[in-house]
């Protein structure tokens, strides 16, 4: 026979009396609602905990998806390196290729991890990488010396520190009133990329910014800064982007392979940086629809295993391509440099390569700064 409410309580306790009783059944309640809550506290942990488990949309890349611990300690000890080797004037010892572009690259990978760069424990680094960009930069032209390379990768350091850097401290006190602004130093760095822009035939940029001839390495460096600016509300004429997409698709041939000057014109030649180049700059500059883009994803799919020439320089911008083209591709591409950056880096945090300690590690650096999509020009 089944238990009426109350006959469990009684046989308990047959002696129990009326108050004892409506105590006992107070507790009850409460120890019933105190399991329903725990129990819902229970479901949504193996909830959360499933939702980060689980295998995120392959065809998606979201923000708050986690960051392995390989890239962290691969990051970490990367940026400690260039912390420790940045020089008083504020850039790093690169060989041959030291400038403000070796600059703006190491300043970049700061940036790109998602430190505070206003009270994080590399913002002073950030600023005297900053104000070394600025300090080699022309105050009439605004071209940042000594070539148009320095000048791409100085201009989108700028770009990306614009509107996340404090420019009220960016100088030690006594020296605001009189140093350029970040403001000012983009708006001029545009500004001479336009204009050695409109002096060149093929509309793209060579080593000077007087030159005639344009190669799609430099071009790919100088255009990036450029669509960098745009999105930090910089003026960037539609006339300017479009020239040098069509000089980029001119270099690039049926096969997705992209030709290095114009001597090569009409596209072709072996180089996954270049192809890289194009397919990224086609994405950012929301130019999908044109064959160029699906050609040079095409060959950058059936190279992915390739062991490129200028590894370091190549991966920057096959990372940055893979994921602006296809995640899935992506994620497995950088499962597999995970790997290799991790078996490759020194003791001491950095990267060898043929472009010099500071820029191999930069660059190996901003190859994994996808991973954290946090600068704007990284964004899907």
């Amino acid at each position: 026979m089944p238990f009426r409410q109350g006959d469990f309580t009684s046989r308990i306790n047959p002696s129990m009396n009326s108050m004892n009783l409506c105590w006992f059944k107070n507790t009850r309640h409460i120890i019933t609602l105190l399991c329903l809550v725990f129990g819902a506290m229970f479901g949504l942990a193996m909830s959360a905990n499933a939702q980060v488990n689980r295998s995120p949309d392959p065809s998606s890349a979201t923000i708050g998806e986690l960051v392995s611990r390989d890239v962290h300690e691969i990051y970490a000890k990367g940026l400690e390196f260039l912390a420790q080797t940045q020089d008083d004037r504020g850039t790093w010892p690169a060989g041959e290729g030291v400038g403000p572009g070796t600059t703006g690259l190491a300043v970049l990978a700061f940036l790109a991890s998602g430190e505070d760069p206003n009270f994080g424990p590399h913002r002073d680094v950030i600023r005297k990488g900053l104000r070394h960009i600025i300090a080699g930069q022309s105050a009439v032209t605004g071209y940042i010396s000594p070539s148009m390379y320095h000048h791409g990768f100085g201009m989108l350091a700028l770009c990306e520190a614009y509107g996340v850097v404090d420019d009220s401290d960016l100088y030690p006190p006594g020296e605001q009133e009189s140093r350029r602004s970040l403001a000012d130093a983009v708006e001029l760095a545009v500004r001479a990329a336009l204009t050695a822009q409109k002096n060149n035939r093929r509309g793209g940029w060579r080593y000077a910014p007087n030159a005639s001839d344009a190669d799609t390495s430099v071009s790919g460096a100088v255009v990036m800064g450029l669509l960098a600016a745009r999105n930090a509300g910089i003026e960037v004429p539609d006339q300017s982007i479009d020239r040098a997409i069509d000089y980029f698709v001119s270099m690039t041939a049926d096969d997705g392979s992209v030709g290095y000057t114009s001597a090569s014109e009409g596209g072709g030649g072996e180089s996954v940086a270049r192809s890289s180049i194009v397919n990224l700059v086609l994405a950012i500059a929301g130019r999908k629809e044109l064959p160029a883009y699906p050609s040079t994803l095409r060959y950058l799919v059936a190279n992915r295993d390739a062991e490129p020439m200028w590894p370091e320089y190549a991966r920057y911008y096959q990372a940055q391509a893979y994921f602006q083209s296809d995640v899935a591709v992506w994620k497995q591409w950088n499962d597999r440099l995970i790997q290799r950056l991790k078996r490759d880096q020194k003791p001491n945090g950095s990267f060898d390569g043929d472009l010099g300690v500071t820029n191999s590690t930069s660059m190996s650096l901003l190859a994994l700064a996808v991973n954290y999509r946090f600068l704007p020009i990284y964004e899907r």
